[in-house]
C-alpha cells in the first residue's frame, strides 16, 4: 500500500443528500418518502429507477447552482454504515448570513458561552417555535451500495426525537465494531405525532434500523464485507458458517468430560449453541463417563472413585457425563 499524508483527514467524497422534504417555489414541503439530491444526474436517475419518481433539475433556496433531485416513492432505503464514526450532531441556528450558533448541548462553540437556548428557555427549549431556538441537527453519512461511486450520502434531520435515537443506535453499533467494517442498515421515514398543550403535531422521524443481521452479529465485532453487502444472501450465510468453529470436531477430540464442557462453554459464549450440538455433546460426555467400580470379594475397592465435577453453566451436558 502506498503512503498517505498524515496531516490530512481522509474521507470519501460526498455524492449528495438524502432529504425528508423539498421546496415548491419558496415554500418548504415535508415528504413522506425520501428525496435524493445530487450534482450528478447519473446518481439521481439511478435512484429514480430504484425507488421511483422522476429525475428533475432543481435549484436549492439561496443558491444559483442547479442540481438534480428525485422525490422518490420509497419511505425506506438500504444503506451501509461505513468504518469510523458516521454521525455528527450539534444544536444549530442558521440565517442568511450563515451559522449563528453551534452548540454541543452544553457550550455554544462560536461564542464559548454556556448553552444559550437552555439558559433562556430551560430544559424544554426544543419545544419553542423554529427560528427562536437552535435546531437539533444530525448529519449521518452512509454509503448507498446500489448507486454508482464509492462516495458518501448525507442524511440530515433537524428532529429532536431523531437526534437521540440516531445517537443511541450508532453508539451501540460502534461499541460492537469499534468503528471497523461496514454495517447494513435501513433508513426509514416514520410518521409520528405528539400532543402538546392540547394540540396534535404530526411530523416525520428518520429511523435507523439494522438490516438483515441480528444484534448479536452486529455487536460481535466487525463483520465481513460480504455479509454487510448481502446480509440475507447465500454469500453471507457461507461467510457466517465459515467463521464458525467446528464444535463437533472439537468434541470428537475431547478426552475427558471437562474437555466436552469447554466446547459447550465456547459455543454458548459465541451464541452458536443449538439443540443438535447439545445432543451431540451429551452423547460424547456419556461415552466419557467414569464406569462404575465394583468391590472385590473382600469388599475392597481397587482405587478411590471421584465424580466428575458438574457446572451450572452446562447442566444437560454435565449431567450426562457425571459418574454413577
Amino acid at each position: 500500500m502506498g503512503s498517505r499524508l498524515l496531516n490530512i483527514q481522509r474521507r470519501a467524497a460526498e455524492h449528495g443528500r438524502l432529504r425528508t422534504g423539498y421546496t415548491q417555489g419558496n415554500r418548504p414541503v415535508r415528504s413522506a418518502t425520501w428525496v435524493v439530491t445530487s450534482h450528478s444526474e447519473e446518481h439521481v436517475r439511478t435512484a429514480a429507477e430504484l425507488w421511483g419518481g422522476e429525475a428533475e433539475q432543481w435549484t436549492p433556496l439561496n443558491s444559483n447552482i442547479a442540481q438534480w433531485r428525485v422525490i422518490t416513492k420509497a419511505s425506506s432505503i438500504e444503506a451501509l454504515i461505513t468504518p469510523g464514526d458516521p454521525l455528527n450532531q450539534y444544536n444549530e441556528m442558521w440565517s442568511a448570513g450563515g451559522c449563528q450558533r453551534r452548540c454541543d448541548g452544553e457550550t455554544e462553540l462560536l461564542s464559548r458561552q454556556p448553552c444559550l437556548c437552555a439558559r433562556q428557555f430551560g430544559e424544554d427549549w426544543h419545544t419553542q417555535p423554529k427560528g427562536r431556538v437552535c435546531s437539533a441537527t444530525s448529519r449521518f453519512n452512509v454509503m448507498l451500495p446500489d448507486l454508482s461511486g464509492m462516495g458518501m450520502w448525507r442524511a440530515e434531520t433537524h428532529s429532536f426525537y431523531a437526534a437521540s435515537e440516531w445517537g443511541g443506535m450508532v453508539d451501540m453499533v460502534l461499541a460492537g465494531t469499534d468503528g471497523k467494517g461496514f454495517v447494513p442498515v435501513t433508513l426509514r421515514i416514520e410518521p409520528r405525532q405528539v400532543v402538546r398543550e392540547g394540540k396534535t403535531k404530526k411530523f416525520p422521524v428518520v429511523v435507523v434500523e439494522l438490516r438483515g443481521v441480528t444484534p448479536r452479529q452486529a455487536l460481535a465485532g466487525p463483520m465481513s464485507t460480504a455479509v454487510a453487502l448481502d446480509p440475507t444472501g447465500a454469500r453471507a450465510v457461507a461467510a457466517i458458517e465459515a467463521s464458525r468453529p467446528d464444535y463437533l470436531a472439537m468434541a470428537a477430540g475431547a478426552l475427558t468430560v471437562d474437555d466436552v464442557q469447554d466446547v459447550y462453554r465456547a459455543a454458548h459464549a459465541a451464541g452458536h449453541l443449538t439443540d443438535e450440538l447439545v445432543d451431540a455433546l451429551k452423547q460424547k460426555a456419556e461415552g466419557l463417563k467414569v464406569p462404575a467400580v465394583e468391590p472385590d470379594e473382600d469388599g475392597a475397592y481397587p482405587a478411590e472413585v471421584v465424580d466428575e465435577p458438574s457446572s451450572t453453566n452446562w447442566p444437560a451436558v454435565a449431567q450426562a457425563g457425571s459418574a454413577n
